[in-house]
């Protein structure tokens, strides 16, 4: 019999997947992953929906429930689904939206001028990822539902009900399914800060969230939107005056933008598109950028409140936005999202929308508001010379080679491969624990840089303070790109930066030091992804030849539960006699193979990536934990510390 032809590419390979099997059998595709940052997401394509309805005008409250089950309800006083039977398809509205992809009223500009979400393929792709999917939907009086297992329909969208006067509304309640997601569990704090968020986005809308199994509830409403969004970001800085405020619309595009300055010395913009976090910024953020220094320039130059000397300074769009805490929330009607995480906007019409509002908005405050104004540029020329200090000091350092890559720090074991997309590099705490890991690596792309001890609090210090920490001028040194206003991703000589520290408190506190620095001064490394946790286990458990690790209690539980067999003799505390644990207080007790083999092995070893899913709630947490405000960080450490592993 002859050989089939292997090489034979015709229509009988091609794979039909029809309905919703696309997105079962390639989740990711259309969530992310299928973590827990996938299993979230879900809630929150629900929850646009009912947003969008009340960017629409029809609906001014959802609630969000996480059920005992562990199923989740969102509701809404929408307009509610259409249940009448489409022309074409010849079934229920309510269910080709359930079930179609690229099916819904956002793709008529009648219904929705603007929506949110993910790509208009929400609610269907939830639907496909749930075990079970109940919608309801009241309309015209009358209550219908439908009910569906992993996406396929039950039975026919069906009146099962009557509704008093004229309430509409739509209410879905999905269970995950345990078949796709490595956890069903939701987070209450998760769902609660994109709730917030939404809330302050959209002041006419109350958002309640609800957990009923750990019986914790939250009602977000914010009359004063974002106003209050930029008071409650800088609730523990020190701002100067209170939240400038403009909104605008221009070319059937309206602009909203609040703004403070504080005495910090980072600038904290957060920009969004149709309630879309655009972490990448865009033609939005380029606008609001240009208008800002424009202005400014325009009126201290008017004002005469730069002095006029031999040494005068001159002020740039940096200067501007030191200490400035700003969110900046469009609305379009088609937007064009770029970028690596496709969260930059790219319509070039809008830029000059933002800058024309801003540009006229702004001066007549300044005008109507001097003593504000005075205020703004005495800081801005405050962080001129301050900017003036640090290039001082970096070129100091440069003349000495420091932060030159081609004069790389003698302690770091560089990698023999020259391309950073296959290099990575490990941040070790401790001469030990970097020469366990220099010996176990892989020569080829395995870098190790060990830093002594815990390094400067970046959040605290002005860039020069910086510059003039050794630990701080390694990491520049090593990974090569820059910092501050000369980083440049590109010239990152290594993919992956890896943070690396003994899983002890001394441990926990020089990674969130770390990462402070990298989201302070290198944050493109932390927006795309490229640094990572590296999660070295905590327990060994031996019974005689055979070797297991647990990188937490729950799987060294799960291990011992495998010798626990029927006749196994168990000692006092409770472990089979001949098996022995051993827990590991810092990286320095394992040998090189032993890190290699559990912590460093690409084909073995777990690793967090860092990413930036709310960059407004990574920057509160950094300034609660960094910052100056004692109070508000023992308020966070007590709120959080059920979750903490701490060695005592």
């Amino acid at each position: 019999m002859a050989q089939e032809n292997k090489n034979n590419y015709d229509a009988k390979n091609i794979n039909v997947l029809k309905g919703l099997e696309a997105v079962r059998k390639r989740p990711a595709m259309y969530i992310g992953d299928i973590s827990s940052r996938g299993l979230h997401h879900l809630v929150n394509e629900v929850v646009d929906n009912s947003i969008d309805e009340a960017l629409a005008g029809y609906n001014d409250r959802v609630l969000v429930t996480i059920n005992e089950n562990g199923s989740v309800t969102v509701e809404d006083r929408g307009r509610g689904i259409p249940v009448d039977i489409h022309p074409v398809e010849k079934k229920s509205a309510l269910e080709i939206v359930m079930t179609v992809l690229h099916a819904g009223g956002k793709f008529d500009s009648d219904s929705y001028k603007v929506s949110g979400g993910l790509h208009g393929v929400g609610i269907s792709v939830v639907n496909a990822l749930s075990e079970w999917c109940l919608v309801e939907v009241k309309r015209d009086g009358k209550l219908y539902a439908q009910e569906y297992e992993r996406g396929i329909p039950k039975y026919d969208v069906k009146e099962v009900g009557t509704v008093k006067g004229k309430e509409t509304g739509t209410k879905v309640t999905f269970m995950p399914d345990s078949e796709i997601f490595k956890s069903t569990k939701f987070k209450f704090e998760t769902l609660a800060e994109r709730m917030r968020e939404l809330a302050y986005l959209n002041k006419n809308v109350s958002i309640t969230i609800e957990d009923k199994i750990e019986e914790e509830k939250e009602v977000f409403h914010f009359k004063g939107g974002i106003k209050e969004f930029v008071a409650y970001l800088d609730e523990h800085r020190s701002p100067f005056h209170k939240p400038i405020y403009i909104e605008g619309e221009k070319d059937n595009t309206p602009v909203e933008l609040a703004f403070e300055y504080s005495t910090a010395y980072s600038d904290n913009i957060f920009t969004y598109v149709n309630n879309i976090n655009t972490h990448e910024g865009g033609t939005h953020l380029s606008g609001f950028r240009s208008a800002l220094t424009r202005t400014l320039n325009n009126y201290a130059s008017k004002n005469k409140l730069i002095k006029d000397t031999k040494n005068k300074i001159m002020l740039t769009g940096d200067d501007f936005r030191e200490g400035l805490t700003a969110v900046l929330s469009v609305k379009v009607m088609e937007p064009q999202f770029e970028g690596q995480t496709k969260t930059k906007l790219g319509n070039s019409e809008v830029k000059s929308v933002v800058e024309t509002i801003v540009n006229e908005k702004l001066a007549e405050y300044l005008e109507e508001n001097p003593a504000v104004g005075k205020k703004i540029i005495e800081k801005c020329v405050r962080a001129a010379e301050a900017r003036e200090a640090a290039k001082r000091a970096r070129e100091l350092v440069r003349r000495k080679n420091v932060l030159d890559s081609m004069h790389l720090p003698g302690k770091l074991a560089d990698c023999s491969i020259n391309d950073p997309e296959h290099c990575e590099v490990y941040i070790v705490e401790g001469d030990s624990a970097g020469g366990s890991a220099k010996q176990g690596r892989d020569r080829r792309f395995q870098a190790i840089l060990p830093i002594k001890g815990k390094i400067l609090n970046v959040e605290k210090a002005k860039i020069n303070k910086v510059l003039e920490s050794n630990e701080i001028k390694t990491m520049i040194s090593a990974i090569g790109a820059g910092i501050g206003l000369d980083f440049d991703p590109e010239k990152a000589r290594y993919g992956k930066i890896i943070i690396m520290t003994d899983a002890d408190v001394d441990g926990s506190h020089i990674r969130t030091l770390l990462l402070t620095f990298f989201y302070r001064h290198m944050k493109e490394l932390v927006s795309t992804g490229r640094i990572y946790i590296a999660q070295p286990p905590l327990y060994k458990i031996k019974k005689g030849k055979q070797e297991n690790y647990a990188f937490d209690d729950d799987e060294r539980d799960r291990l011992l539960a495998r010798y626990k067999t029927d006749g196994a003799e168990i000692n006092e505390e409770g472990i089979p006699k001949g098996v022995v644990i051993s827990r590991y207080k810092g990286l320095g007790e394992m040998n090189p193979d032993q890190l290699w083999d559990t912590t460093m092995n690409p084909e073995t070893r777990t690793m967090l990536q860092v990413n930036l899913e709310s960059a407004a709630a990574a920057d509160k947490i950094f300034e609660t934990l960094m910052g100056d405000a004692v109070e508000p960080r023992r308020e966070f450490i007590e709120r959080h510390a059920k979750y903490a592993n701490i060695d005592i």
